[in-house]
C-alpha cells in the first residue's frame, strides 16, 4: 500500500508541478521575472547562432559615434539635412517622423527583420498584378506590372491619382516588403506600378546586354512612358535597397527634365562601391550570389558568346561577379573579345559588334568599362548628386546587416544639399522597420489614418514614405502659389559645411550640354553669399 502512494504521488508530481506554476504566474512580479529570464535566455541562443553564423550584432561599428543621447535614443529617428523651409514643413506635418515605436527584441532584431521583410512574412495577398512590356530603344525590354487591389481613397484636389513608381532590389523580383508597400499605397489613393530590371522578375531578355548597377537608361524610358500614360498626374519613385543605385543615378543625370515631383529610397545602397567591396555576412552574400548566378544561368546559353558566363558563375563574391561581367580587364584575362568589334555587353547578337543606332542610344555603355575603377566611375549612385532637383528622402538604420557601417554615410552631402534628407534610426535592419503594438508613437498617439482598414503589416517606413510624398505635395503646392523660398543657407544638425558635395569615388566625366548649362547656372548662384542667402523659389522648370 506505502509503494503505490508513493507511485501515485511521483505520477501526479509534473500535474502539481504544472498547477503551481500557473497560480504563480498569476503574480504580475512573477510574470515579470519570467519574461525577463526567458528573454535573456532566448538572446544568449541567438548569440551564440550568430557568433557560430558569423553573422554582425547590433551596436558594433555601425554605431554612429556623434549626436547628443537624445538622437541615440532607439525609437527617436533623427533627420539629417541642411535648414530649410520644407525640413521644418516635414518635421511639423509628418507625425511619423517624431519617433516611431519600432518592435523589440526578438522581432525587432536587424536579421529577423530583414528575412521577415525580404523573403517571408506578410505579401500583401490583396494586391493583383498585370504585367506590361516595354520595348526600349536599344531593343531591349523591360517588365512594368500594374498594381490593383482594394478600393483607392481619392487624394483632395486632384483629379488623377498620383502614379508611384516602385524600383526594386538590382537582383530583381518583388520581396513581400514591396508588395506591403504597394497594398498600403493603393489604400491612400495610389496608382502603383513596379519597375523590373532587364533579364529579372521573368521578364525577356531581348538582347545580349545586362544591367549595370548605376546605369539609369532603362528606368529613364520607363519614366517618360509612366508618364506619358499619366500627364496629369503627379509622379513619385521609391527604390528598395540596392535598387537605389539606379533610381539615384536617374536623378544626377535628368536633373531637373525628370517628371518625378519627389523620390524615397528605403534602405538605400549610397555608395556602390563600398557596398560592392565590403564583403557581406556569408548567409546574406551566398543568398545574393545564389539568386544572381540563377537568373544568369537561364540566359547562359545565349551570354556565353558575349560575356565570361562560367567566370561570373563559379565567382565567390559579389565583387566578382559584377567584375567579371561588366569589365574587359576581366573579361581580358578569360580570353574573351572586348574590342570596339566585339557585341560584348551590347544589343547585337552577332560577332560584328553593335549597331550605330544602339551605339547612339547607349553612348559609352554600348561597350564594357575598361577597368573596376572605370565601372565606378560611370556607375556610382552619387557621381551626379549635385545635378539632383526633386527632394529625395533617404530612410536607413544603423543596424542595417546588409549596408555598409552608419559612419561611412556622406554626412556631409544631406547636411549641404537641400535636395537630400536622410532620416536615421538605431534600428530597423535592412527594408524592415516594422512597428512595436498597432502603429503607436512613442507619445502614444496614433498617426496610421488606415489603421482600421489594415490586416496587419505595420512598416514605419512605408507610412512615412507615403505620408512624406502627400505632405510634400501640399508644400510645393503652396510654395507655387506664395513664391515660398524653401532652400535656406543654414543647417539643420551639425556646424556648416561645403557649399556643394561631389563623390570622391567617381572621377569626373564629360557631361551632357543641358547638365553642364545647369552645372554653370548653379556655381554662378553660389558665387556669392547674398545670392545663397536669398534661396530660391520653388518651381520646377524643365530642360527638355
Amino acid at each position: 500500500m506505502a509503494s503505490s502512494g508513493w507511485d501515485c504521488l511521483f505520477c501526479l508530481t509534473p500535474a502539481l508541478l504544472v498547477l503551481l506554476l500557473s497560480l504563480a504566474l498569476r503574480r504580475p512580479g512573477a510574470r515579470r521575472w519570467t519574461r525577463l529570464a526567458a528573454g535573456a535566455a532566448g538572446r544568449r541562443l541567438w548569440g551564440v547562432f550568430c557568433l557560430v553564423t558569423r553573422l554582425p550584432t547590433p551596436g558594433g561599428e555601425g554605431e554612429l559615434t556623434e549626436g547628443s543621447g537624445r538622437d541615440r535614443t532607439p525609437d527617436r529617428p533623427r533627420l539629417v539635412c541642411k535648414a530649410t523651409a520644407l525640413a521644418r514643413h516635414l518635421l511639423q506635418h509628418c507625425p511619423s517622423m517624431a519617433g516611431p515605436a519600432l518592435a523589440a527584441w526578438p522581432w525587432g532584431d536587424p536579421h529577423v527583420q530583414t528575412l521577415v521583410a525580404l523573403f517571408c512574412g506578410q505579401r500583401g495577398d490583396g494586391v493583383r498584378f498585370s504585367r506590361e512590356h516595354l520595348l526600349l530603344k536599344d531593343g531591349g525590354i523591360v517588365a512594368l506590372d500594374w498594381a490593383s487591389g482594394p478600393a483607392r481613397r481619392r487624394w483632395e484636389g486632384r483629379r488623377e491619382p498620383p502614379v508611384l513608381l516602385l524600383v526594386p532590389q538590382c537582383w530583381g523580383g518583388t520581396t513581400p516588403h514591396l508588395r506591403m508597400l504597394s497594398q498600403r499605397a493603393l489604400r491612400q489613393g495610389f496608382c502603383v506600378v513596379v519597375f523590373h530590371h532587364r533579364g529579372t522578375a521573368g521578364a525577356p531578355l531581348a538582347t545580349a546586354r545586362l544591367t549595370e548597377f548605376g546605369d539609369p537608361a532603362d528606368l529613364q524610358q520607363a519614366v517618360d512612358y509612366v508618364h506619358s500614360r499619366h500627364p496629369s498626374s503627379a509622379l513619385v519613385a521609391v527604390s528598395e535597397g540596392s535598387g537605389s543605385g539606379v533610381l539615384l543615378s536617374y536623378l544626377g543625370e535628368c536633373g531637373s527634365s525628370t517628371p518625378l515631383l519627389a523620390a524615397a529610397a528605403l534602405s538605400p545602397v549610397l555608395l556602390g562601391r563600398l557596398w560592392l567591396e565590403r564583403p557581406l555576412p556569408p548567409i546574406y552574400r551566398w543568398g545574393a550570389l545564389f539568386h544572381r548566378k540563377l537568373q544568369l544561368r537561364r540566359y547562359g546559353s545565349s551570354l556565353r558568346g558575349v560575356l565570361n558566363v562560367d567566370g561570373a558563375l563559379s565567382s565567390s563574391s559579389l565583387r566578382d561577379f559584377e567584375e567579371t561581367l561588366f569589365c574587359s580587364s576581366a573579361q581580358l584575362k578569360q580570353g574573351v573579345s572586348t574590342s570596339p568589334g566585339s557585341s560584348l555587353n551590347s544589343g547585337s547578337p552577332s560577332g560584328r559588334g553593335p549597331d550605330p543606332s544602339v551605339v547612339w542610344a547607349l553612348g559609352e555603355r554600348a561597350y564594357p568599362a575598361t577597368d573596376w575603377d572605370g565601372y565606378w566611375g560611370r556607375n556610382e549612385p552619387l557621381r551626379d548628386a549635385d545635378e539632383v532637383a526633386v527632394p529625395v528622402l533617404c530612410i536607413r538604420s544603423r543596424d542595417d546587416p546588409l549596408l555598409p557601417p552608419a559612419s561611412t554615410l556622406p554626412l556631409p552631402l544631406f547636411r549641404s544639399n537641400p535636395y537630400f534628407l536622410l532620416l536615421l534610426t538605431n534600428r530597423g535592419g535592412h527594408c524592415g522597420f516594422t512597428l512595436d503594438g498597432r502603429g503607436e508613437t512613442d507619445q502614444g498617439t496614433r498617426w496610421d489614418e488606415d489603421e482600421e482598414e489594415e490586416e496587419g503589416g505595420h512598416i514605419w517606413s512605408h507610412i512615412t514614405v507615403l505620408e512624406y510624398f502627400r505632405v510634400l505635395a501640399d508644400f510645393l503646392k503652396e510654395g507655387g502659389r506664395d513664391g515660398v523660398s524653401w532652400r535656406g543657407p543654414t543647417e539643420l544638425h551639425g556646424q556648416s559645411g561645403q557649399k556643394t558635395w561631389t563623390s570622391t569615388l567617381a572621377p569626373a566625366r564629360r557631361r551632357r550640354a543641358t547638365l553642364m548649362r545647369r552645372m554653370r547656372a548653379q556655381e554662378t548662384e553660389n558665387s556669392t553669399d547674398e545670392s545663397e542667402a536669398a534661396g530660391f523659389t520653388w518651381k520646377r522648370s524643365y530642360t527638355r
